[in-house]
């Protein structure tokens, strides 16, 4: 009776481990449906410049597809095991399955290390260099941000950035070999430059929980001041960014600027006239729209 009892309990922790519930909240499907996006639109756009066929070039498309969200819900698993310490601290996270004990944190770890080398396999088995980029936003992600730079310097959400941008270079470089190409190197700017603005937004909505957590996020270390301020140069930058896309498509690049100039108003009309908290909140919320839209046309002008 007592080993059916413990067979019982061991089968009922089994079901949990395997819950869709609990394994979404692991590997951070929100920013898995993200990152693809990027990811397809470098992809898209590299169709385009090689004239290739989105029907033919079909099969390694969904291959890449299952391969990148592999890698990028991979490293977050490993990113929750690691941080699951800090994690514990803030209100956001606090419930994720490897800090509430819903499960042993072994299992995230383990799941993110063979979700990331299965979704190498498949990079691999489409495109040796997407396979490269693919493992190079591993490591920016997990060693160079998580382990390294997070929780030691206010740098850590550019280093962080270096890992978000890498995502439609994946894209294109299953398609195309030329990562050097002029169309390519602006959606790596483009991406790294996006994402500071956007992450410090975020960082000035849960400003109390990184400083309990002792994440010296920008904010946390120089102030909301600062951080707005940066914000605001880091899209001056974006702006004359977008003229990157100029030679390819007048639509992307006019779109590009006009979005990232509406982006400054806000942040420039709200600086003072608003509360810290709402302005994050348009910030953050204006960062996704502008994001949404431009990953958009790049994918309806290189397919229509």
């Amino acid at each position: 009776m007592k080993n059916t009892e413990i067979t019982l309990e061991e089968s009922f922790s089994l079901k949990q481990y395997f819950s869709w519930k609990v394994i979404k909240l692991i590997i951070k499907t929100g920013i898995i449906k993200s990152n693809l996006m990027g990811m397809f639109a470098g992809l898209c756009l590299a169709l385009f410049i090689s004239d290739l066929s989105f029907v033919e070039q079909l099969p390694i498309i969904v291959i890449s597809l299952i391969g990148t969200s592999f890698v990028v819900g991979g490293s977050g698993a490993i990113n929750n095991y690691y941080d699951r310490d800090i994690d514990s601290k803030m209100q956001r996270t606090k419930v994720r399955p490897t800090v509430d004990g819903s499960i042993n944190p072994r299992f995230a770890l383990w799941l993110g290390i063979i979700l990331v080398a299965v979704g190498l396999a498949l990079l691999l088995s489409v495109s040796i260099l997407a396979a490269f980029m693919g493992f190079l936003g591993f490591a920016f992600y997990v060693f160079a941000y998580t382990m390294f730079t997070k929780r030691s310097t206010i740098y850590n959400t550019e280093v962080g950035s270096l890992s978000g941008a890498m995502p439609p270079i994946i894209g294109w470089a299953v398609i195309s070999s030329d990562i050097f190409h002029p169309v390519a190197i602006a959606l790596f700017v483009f991406m790294f430059l996006w994402q500071p603005p956007h992450f410090y937004a975020i960082a000035i909505r849960r400003l109390e929980e990184y400083k309990a957590a002792g994440v010296p996020m920008l904010p946390v270390v120089k102030g909301i001041h600062r951080t707005k301020v940066q914000s605001l140069l880091y899209l001056v930058i974006l702006l004359f960014a977008s003229i990157l896309f100029l030679p390819f498509s007048k639509i992307i690049a006019f779109s590009m600027f006009g979005l990232t100039l509406a982006w400054m108003i806000i942040g420039i009309w709200g600086f003072k006239k608003v509360d810290d908290i709402k302005w994050a909140n348009l910030m953050f919320a204006f960062s996704l729209i502008h994001l949404t839209i431009l990953f958009s046309l790049m994918i309806i002008v290189s397919l229509i």
